[in-house]
């Protein structure tokens, strides 16, 4: 793919409904920077090659060498699905627990999550600690079960086999969930019914116990991961493929002539395709039938991976014109069989498409925040909304608004700072030439050439007529008088590239934040609201329609800024913006 331009990326930045924030979660080494690569490659970035070796998002030498992601950090990627385009803020985050407060910058951005689980290791701790602190902030998880590989290369499991243990995969994770939701509805619960105690005057005789949970009359149902709902993707990202059953319903409706519809329903789940009838019955264990997500998908990618392995050249051949794919002949020849498979695999079920197609259905836009959310971002520790001044109350009508107009307030929530070279710097990295510039180095080249060379013609023929003259030279002081007046100026160069080094090893702090409402400018002066700074005791001191700009009285946790740069965060570089609307991520300093 093209890559796309930053050009393209801020135009793109100015409609909030195409806009996806999204964070990748998982337990350590189940593939959360190998997808991220596979998602970075398909916009031309690096090359669906090194999708999983380069680790673009780990930055960080450390990183490198221990293979672990140690730091969030974010890209901002071009999507298109059907006619609409969609800009995905993607934020990697670390797996090792030792890590955990950097998972928690990383939600707080976000909108929506993707839950990487390890088809072979299934749920583990820090899965369900994630799980958890999406459920905690309010946002939209959807779930990638990873290196599916391994249970037909290592497990060597049958597709029937592979079916049973995914299945199992799923209902441990949406256990947690159901846990989850269990917890939060008997809180409520609990909360209702320490108010109603304290409201009410009836004697203990008069009481009446109800003992249901509230359970029954909540709808839970659009919580849960489950295939038919289009909230999961099974894929190995290592190998460059991924699908959601939504891509074989529309393949297979076309060959069995059942509508799309009633095989996205029936797709996964306890289901069999009848041949004579062609009809799809319910109840394939009872009949030792082969459900139809084995039928129809299972084996055909079992089958793909037997051939290439073996190197079945006939049955791949036969395989690559069906699915009608061009795979080059540097592939077919390698000598190592997966990077023929990832050809095939990746073209045929590209991983990159089936996630972020899955993205922007599932996970919300940032004009579709919850209010619960908004009350939780404006909250610190213990405090509750309602405890907070009118004043305070009244900016959740901007944070659910969203708006980019020049009367919205400005809101930007940052979650974290982080250190970057000077060098590392928009401002400071050189700047590609133009053609014009290019000529006129030329041209100052050929001319300095040329005296060179014409002052060496020079100097040998004056040396030839002085050794002519004198054939005995003895040397005199006066002779280093030239190269002593030089010395100064070879000082000054040493002293600046001192200075330039320096300059160069110096470390900004960048803050990773992003924009709830209104428009950040390049420029523009900011109220900067520490963690500890309470409206409460604060917004007396201050007058209604005060500014940054104004000279306030001293407020505690409360200090004044102005924004000299704002940045649009692309994994390891880092590209200067002028302004930056409401629902975007941004580095500013």
């Amino acid at each position: 793919m093209v890559l796309t331009s930053v050009g393209r990326m801020v135009g793109l930045q100015k409609k909030a409904s195409g806009i996806r924030n999204i964070c990748i979660l998982a337990h350590v080494d189940h593939g959360k920077t190998t997808l991220a690569d596979c998602l970075i490659s398909s916009n031309g970035i690096i090359s669906s090659r090194l999708a999983g070796k380069l680790r673009y998002l780990d930055s960080r030498e450390d990183e490198q060498i221990r293979g672990i992601t140690m730091k969030s950090s974010a890209i901002s990627l071009h999507f298109v699905k059907g006619d609409q385009e969609y800009l995905i803020n993607l934020i990697d985050s670390p797996g090792h627990v030792d890590f955990s407060s950097e998972v928690s910058t990383a939600v707080r951005l976000c909108d929506g999550c993707i839950i990487v689980v390890d088809a072979v290791e299934g749920v583990c701790p820090q899965t369900q600690a994630v799980l958890r602190q999406a459920w905690l902030e309010n946002i939209r998880p959807v779930l990638v079960i990873n290196k599916i590989d391994r249970l037909i290369v290592e497990l060597k499991l049958t597709p029937q086999e592979a079916y049973l243990h995914l299945k199992n995969i799923l209902e441990q994770i949406n256990a947690v969930t159901g846990t989850l939701f269990t917890s939060k509805v008997l809180e409520e619960r609990a909360e209702k019914e320490t108010e109603s105690e304290t409201l009410s005057d009836a004697s203990p005789g008069d009481q009446i116990y109800d003992w249901s949970t509230g359970l029954e009359d909540t709808d839970d149902s659009h919580l849960y991961f489950s295939p038919e709902h289009g909230n999961v993707v099974f894929a190995s990202a290592i190998d460059g493929w991924g699908f959601g059953i939504e891509h074989f319903a529309k393949l297979y409706s076309q060959k069995i002539g059942i509508k799309p519809a009633v095989l996205l329903k029936t797709l996964w789940g306890d289901y069999y395709l009848n041949t004579k009838a062609k009809k799809i019955m319910k109840g394939d264990q009872s009949k030792g039938k082969k459900p139809l997500f084995v039928q129809l998908v299972l084996d055909n990618i079992w089958s793909l991976y037997e051939a290439v392995m073996k190197r079945d050249k006939e049955k791949i051949e036969k395989i690559v014109t069906s699915l009608g794919l061009r795979i080059g002949a540097r592939e077919s020849r390698h000598a190592d069989p997966i990077v023929h498979l990832n050809a095939i695999c990746s073209q045929w079920l590209p991983i990159s498409d089936a996630v972020l197609s899955m993205v922007c259905n599932k996970i919300p836009s940032p004009l579709d925040i919850t209010a619960e959310r908004v009350e939780k971002l404006m909250c610190v520790g213990a405090r509750t909304f309602d405890s907070l001044p009118p004043e305070t109350q009244e900016l959740k009508n901007a944070f659910m608004k969203c708006s980019s107009e020049g009367t919205a307030p400005v809101i930007v929530f940052v979650s974290k700072m982080f250190p970057v070279d000077a060098k590392a710097l928009p401002q400071n990295k050189p700047r590609p030439l133009t053609q014009e510039e290019i000529a006129h180095r030329r041209e100052i080249a050929k001319q300095r050439h040329a005296e060179k060379l014409a002052a060496s013609q020079g100097k040998e023929m004056s040396e030839k007529t002085s050794s002519e003259n004198s054939p005995e030279v003895t040397g005199s002081p006066g002779d280093t008088k030239g190269e002593e007046q030089q010395l100064p100026g070879q000082g000054d160069s040493v002293t600046s590239k001192a200075v330039k080094q320096e300059a160069d090893n110096k470390e900004y702090f960048i803050a990773f934040a992003r924009v709830f409402s209104g428009v950040v400018k390049r420029g523009q002066k900011i109220f900067v609201l520490g963690p500890k700074y309470d409206p409460a005791e604060s917004l007396h001191k201050l007058s209604s329609q005060c500014s940054a700009a104004d000279e306030l009285p001293a407020v505690p946790h409360m200090t004044c800024c102005t924004l000299e740069n704002l940045y649009l965060l692309m994994g390891r570089e880092l590209e200067d913006l002028e302004e930056v609307p409401a629902g975007n991520v941004l580095g500013k300093n």
